[in-house]
C-alpha cells in the first residue's frame, strides 16, 4: 500500500507520497517540481512509480499555482515566470530543511526533478545546493539567460507590456546568471544528471538543450560526466512512457550507486 497526504511542509502545500509500511522512517526523498499552469497532482503517476521504488516524494504547489493560484490573471503570471522559478529554488532549500529535521530523508540520497518549469527550476536548484544527489529534467532549460532573452522579444513582438515592464524584465534577466547552469558547469562534475527532451517541442526549445549537452561534453572531461540524455524525435512538450520509465529506473540506478559508495 501507499500513502498519499496532502500537507503543508515549510508553508508550502505539497502531496507526501511513499510506502505506507515506510512513511514514517527515513527514505530516499525525490523534490519533484511541477510545469508551468500546471499544479503538484498532474504528477502523481511519477510519484507512484518513484514510490514503489522505495523512495520518498513530495510534490509542492509553485506559488501561483495550484492551492496558491489565488486567480492571478494569465497576463500577470505570464510576466512573474522567472520571479516563480526563483521562489521555487529557493523553496526547494526550505522542505529539505523541514523533511531532514523531521528525521524523514537520508541526507546523502536527496534528487530533485522536474517538468518544463520544473525542469528549468531543477538546473537552477543544482547552481545552489550541492547536497543534490542527482538532477532530473524533463523538457526544461538549462540556459538561463537565453531562455529568458527569448522570451522577452516574444513578448515585445506581441506587444504584451510596457517599456516599463520590459525594463524590469531586463534586470531580472541580469540576476539569472548566478542560476544559469550553462555557464557554471564545474556544479555538474561527477553528478548524476538525466535530461529528457522531444525533438518537436514548440514550448521549451529543443536547441537549447542540444547546445547544452555539447558544451557539457566540449568541456567537462569524460571522466567527470554522468550526464545521461533522451531526446525523442517524435515528441513534443510531452513526455512519452518511454522517458517516464527510463528516469525511473535510472534514478533507481543512481540511488544504489550512491548506496553502495557510503559502505
Amino acid at each position: 500500500m501507499y500513502s498519499i497526504v496532502r500537507e503543508t511542509i515549510a508553508s508550502i502545500p505539497t502531496l507526501h507520497v511513499a510506502k505506507a509500511e515506510n512513511f514514517h522512517h527515513n527514505l530516499p526523498l525525490i523534490l519533484f517540481q511541477h510545469g508551468y499552469t500546471s499544479a503538484k497532482e498532474h504528477n502523481l503517476h511519477y510519484a507512484y512509480l518513484l514510490a514503489e521504488k522505495g523512495f520518498r516524494v513530495v510534490l509542492p504547489d509553485a506559488i501561483h499555482h495550484g492551492e496558491r493560484e489565488n486567480n492571478i490573471p494569465y497576463e500577470q503570471r505570464e510576466l512573474l515566470f522567472w520571479d516563480i522559478v526563483l521562489r521555487s529554488i529557493e523553496e526547494i532549500g526550505q522542505l529539505k530543511e523541514e523533511l531532514d529535521n523531521r528525521g524523514l530523508i537520508q541526507r546523502d540520497k536527496i534528487a530533485l526533478a522536474g517538468t518544463s518549469m520544473g525542469g528549468i527550476v531543477t538546473f537552477g536548484a543544482l547552481t545552489q545546493y550541492d547536497w543534490i544527489e542527482a538532477g532530473i529534467s524533463l523538457m526544461g532549460c538549462p540556459n538561463y539567460e537565453d531562455l529568458a532573452k527569448t522570451h522577452m522579444s516574444l513578448l515585445e513582438k506581441q506587444n504584451k507590456v510596457s517599456d516599463q515592464l520590459l525594463s524590469q524584465i531586463q534586470e531580472k534577466i541580469n540576476i539569472l546568471t548566478d542560476y544559469d547552469l550553462s555557464k557554471q558547469l564545474d556544479k555538474i562534475r561527477h553528478k548524476p544528471l538525466f535530461i529528457w527532451h522531444g525533438e518537436k517541442d514548440d514550448v521549451v526549445p529543443y536547441s537549447m538543450t542540444k547546445q547544452f549537452i555539447a558544451r557539457v561534453e566540449q568541456t567537462l572531461p569524460e571522466e567527470e560526466r554522468n550526464l545521461t540524455f533522451m531526446s525523442d524525435s517524435l515528441a513534443d512538450h510531452k513526455v512519452s512512457r518511454e522517458g517516464l520509465l527510463s528516469l525511473v529506473e535510472w534514478l533507481d540506478l543512481q540511488m544504489i550507486r550512491t548506496k553502495d559508495k557510503a559502505r
